[in-house]
């Protein structure tokens, strides 16, 4: 059992919940565990590693023992779950309080559970598409292709339901457990977390839903149907590749991180990282920062690694479309657009008129269309009995102001989008 000060209370979303409340919820749901968590180094830090964010703006930051922001007093003795289970144990806690709502995201185009359990009735096959956020383009430009192999089907609802940011898992734990209990016939999930979607997925399993991964991968040994995705080590690989060839093999080099878990953008930071281990005259400034999940999370970030660096720095590395978006931004209000190489990681209309502009070396592309595409094909033609690909690449380019206007990079700069 945890040990905890009798008759304290956590302060969450101004509601207070008694300790006492708090544990025997947590032992219900976890079990009587061995309470150590391995990443209290992490106290310091302004951004949390798990929501890629700002502690201030995390929900559950009276409940998290890494939060600055807990009542530590009573809480520090709180070391007996991982942050996986604590972080549940407040999702529980939430829908305990009743601050869990039924509104749906602002993504969903199937926004209720009526619509999930209604849609059987015409006998088409029901397959739930979860994406890690719904705010950005990419997202957009993956439910247009889920949507695309829906129609070239023919028998295939696409039931498109996400968090509307990429840092809240919670959110995404809770829309996949509602595809399980409406009883899908499959699920295209891309987790934003490696670790923390393992046991919803495997929860779908012991229902004898499928499930099809794509953009982003789980913890290894996890049992999926295939991994749709690019080849995102090789896509890190081709923007060292690049950058390094835009900075003349030389100079002082920063890498802006995403988030931790977010196995996708793991992969490509050490690509990028072992590409530069063949460039002697490169010099890794920082290789550590967090830029977070959204471009204001980035643009704090890239200014303050932009201007400690400002007399070394020549290239710049970014992993993903709100760190690029928030970075290329930053290089402009900091007057080095232009003068520091930039290299980014998907596509934008800021990052193309960077192109233009020459205040972006390179852009590493993906083909979010086909991904969406190629998961709906994956799981519909596993329900029908035949042989699917454990590993399915959608692809990986590198666009620069010189090809930018030929294909196949015209199409991937600025792929189709559902509702266009």
């Amino acid at each position: 059992m945890v040990a905890i000060a009798k008759n304290e209370t956590l302060e969450l979303s101004n509601q207070k919940l008694l300790q006492s409340e708090f544990i025997a919820l947590a032992n219900g749901l976890v079990g009587d565990v061995p309470w150590h968590c391995d990443q209290l180094e992490c106290l310091g830090r302004t951004i949390c590693p798990t929501r890629g964010s700002k502690w201030s703006t995390c929900p559950l930051r009276y409940l998290c023992p890494l939060c600055p922001a807990m009542r530590r007093k009573s809480l520090l003795m709180f070391a007996s779950f991982t942050h996986l289970q604590l972080r549940l144990m407040g999702l529980a806690a939430i829908a305990l309080l009743g601050l869990i709502g039924c509104a749906p995201s602002a993504g969903d185009s199937k926004s209720t559970e009526a619509a999930a359990s209604n849609a059987g009735k015409s006998g088409k096959l029901r397959i739930g598409v979860i994406p890690k956020g719904t705010s950005h383009q990419f997202w957009r430009s993956v439910h247009a292709g889920a949507e695309a192999a829906a129609k070239e089907l023919g028998n295939v609802e696409v039931l498109w339901k996400g968090p509307e940011t990429e840092a809240d898992t919670i959110g995404q734990i809770s829309v996949v457990k509602n595809f399980i209990t409406n009883r899908v016939d499959g699920i295209v999930l891309a987790p934003n977390h490696s670790q923390a979607l393992v046991d919803v997925v495997e929860e779908a399993k012991a229902e004898k839903i499928p499930v099809v991964i794509f953009d982003s991968g789980l913890a290894a040994g996890t049992e999926i149907t295939s991994y749709v995705a690019t080849d995102n080590l090789r896509g890190g690989q081709l923007a060292g590749k690049a950058l390094a060839e835009a900075m003349g093999h030389k100079g002082g080099v920063v890498m802006l991180r995403y988030k931790e878990g977010s196995e996708s953008t793991e992969q490509r930071e050490k690509g990028f990282l072992d590409a530069l281990k063949d460039e002697p005259n490169i010099k890794i400034l920082s290789s550590d920062q967090y830029a977070g999940t959204t471009t204001e999370n980035a643009l704090e970030a890239a200014t303050n690694v932009l201007n400690k660096y400002r007399d070394e720095i020549t290239g710049i590395f970014a992993v993903c479309e709100p760190n690029c978006n928030g970075t290329l931004e930053a290089l402009v209000q900091t007057g080095m657009a232009g003068k520091v190489k930039f290299v980014g990681f998907d596509s934008s209309e800021s990052l193309i008129k960077g192109l233009a502009d020459k205040s972006v070396a390179g852009i590493v592309l993906q083909d979010p269309f086909e991904m969406g595409r190629q998961s709906v094909l994956a799981i519909v033609a596993h329900l029908q009995g035949k042989k699917v690909e454990s590993y399915i690449n959608t692809g990986e380019y590198v666009a620069t102001s010189e090809n930018q206007n030929t294909p196949p990079f015209d199409r991937l700069l600025r792929p189709e989008q559902f509702g266009q």
